[in-house]
Parts: C-alpha cells; structure tokens; sequence
C-alpha cells in the first residue's frame, strides 16, 4: 500500500514500463520511474528507481516497492485521451478502485492511483446561450484533446439560458429570437435583454425610455478563478469583477486565445496562492 493519500498520476508515458515480458532480463528503460507487472493474478504496479551510475539504455534496477496489487487494479476497458488528465482522474474515481490503468488511443499507458479530484484546480466558465456559448463550448473542445492536461485544472460551466428573461427585445436575430435589438426598430418603453453594448446603443438610437435586464456573463460572476467572455474590447485580459479574479476574453475569441487565456489564468491563481 503507498503511505499518504496523494494522487499519482504519472506526468509522461516515458516514465511507465510494460514488464509482461524481460528481453533484457531484469533491467528497465534509464527513464522508467513505475512498471505495469503482470502476474498470474492481474497486474501490479511498481515504483522503480534505475541505478543512476549505470551507463546505457538499459539499467538495473536499485530499488522498487508495490504501489498496488491485482486485487486494487482495475483496466478501463476503453481506448482514452491520456492527456485529459482531468477526466481519466473522474473516471478512475468512478470504477470504485484505489487504481485504474488507463489504455491511451495510441497504445501508450498510463495509471491512476489513488484518484483525488479536489486536487485539481476549479476554473468557473461564464457564458450564455443561445445561440452556440463559443466560450464553455470551446474549452470542452480543447479538454477533450488533452490540451488543458498539464495545468491540472477542471471546468464548472455556468452558462445562463437567455430565453428565460421575460424580455421584448433581444439581442441579435443569430440567436433565434423574433424581435432583436440589431434588425427591429424600438417604439419605447420596451423590456431589453441587453448588456453595456446594447444599453449604449438604445441611447445612441432611441434615447432613454426602456428598461434594460443585463444579460453579460461578467454580471454573473459569482466564484473564482474564472473565465467569461464579453463584447467590451476594454474588459479583456486577466483582472477583477465582482470581487472576484479572473478573466476575459472577447466575444468572439477562437480556441488559441482561450486557451492562452486559461494558462494565464491558472499560472496567476497559483503564483499568488
């Protein structure tokens, strides 16, 4: 059994070793830090230190020890993105076992042992919808590749429904809405789902006879750290709203900017911890 309940989950697939067969006897990969082992029973996993005076590729082992038995083990029976970190620890927690081995798409395997989703850190999504929020859509997109994977982070999406305003106009026509602020002319003393941009525009347009129910994700910022995306050039870039540190992207961000966006985020949290 490992002492402590720490999560391990190991950083690059170079560092585990497939021991089902000994070409080379009783020696490992100079770069190997753990081995899947099978024995008559299943698998077990061994932590191994190579013996660092050895030359070569290949080098005997100095030490090892048992980080779980067969009976603790359990293989996912799919094929997984090893590299959404995030997820192999959910799914590792949900087979009921102190360790899962993990298959990737390319053959390469991992291990999650002891699996401990608190120890990643919460990233707070704010979006709305309709029509598609580009925001928590694309960081689902890029989790899924495993693109978020060495920054140990994990996303709650709060994403509110705009058709639930009771409103006479909305936004924009994309959005599937009747009467919208870009294409219907206002007669006064309309409801408006709007932000800042829309209030400004009504001004601009019509002057100041309407009632306006704000609909920014950024007015929906409640935790931290977070990320949300709003139309004011001005708002972008890491900072504080509602008392809260974050940050924001523009309206029509794409995946490369969201996602320098998260690394900055999480680079920032954690420095200042």
């Amino acid at each position: 059994m490992v002492e402590g309940a720490a999560v391990i989950f190991p950083r690059l697939c170079k560092e585990i070793g497939h021991a089902s067969t000994r070409p080379c006897g009783d020696k490992v990969y100079f770069l190997s830090r753990y081995l899947i082992r099978e024995e008559e029973d299943g698998c077990e996993i061994l932590e191994v230190i190579p013996d660092p005076v050895e030359k070569g590729m290949m080098r005997s082992i100095r030490e090892e020890r048992v980080l779980a038995r067969p009976e603790e083990i359990f293989h996912y029976p799919d094929r997984v993105q090893i590299h959404d970190r995030a997820r192999l620890v959910r799914l590792a927690q949900e087979t009921g076992h102190r360790c899962t081995i993990f298959t990737g798409l390319d053959e390469h395997m991992t291990f999650v042992l002891d699996p401990d989703p608190i120890q990643f850190l919460t990233i707070h999504v704010y979006d709305v919808i309709p029509p598609l929020p580009t925001l928590s859509a694309s960081v689902s997109a890029l989790e899924t590749t495993g693109l978020f994977g060495e920054l140990d982070v994990v996303f709650d999406h709060h994403v509110r429904d705009l058709r639930g305003i009771q409103a006479d106009v909305y936004p924009c026509r994309a959005a599937g809405f009747e009467r919208t602020l870009d294409a219907d002319r206002l007669t006064g003393g309309e409801r408006v789902a709007g932000c800042r941009t829309a209030s400004q525009l009504i001004r601009e347009c019509y002057g100041e006879d309407f009632l306006r129910e704000e609909i920014c994700p950024l007015e929906q910022v409640r935790e931290e750290p977070f990320i949300a995306r709003c139309c004011r050039k001005e708002r972008e870039g890491n900072g504080r709203w509602n008392g809260r540190s974050g940050v924001v992207v523009h309206w029509g961000a794409g995946p490369a900017e969201i996602y320098r966006a998260v690394c900055s985020l999480a680079s920032q949290w954690r420095e200042s911890a």
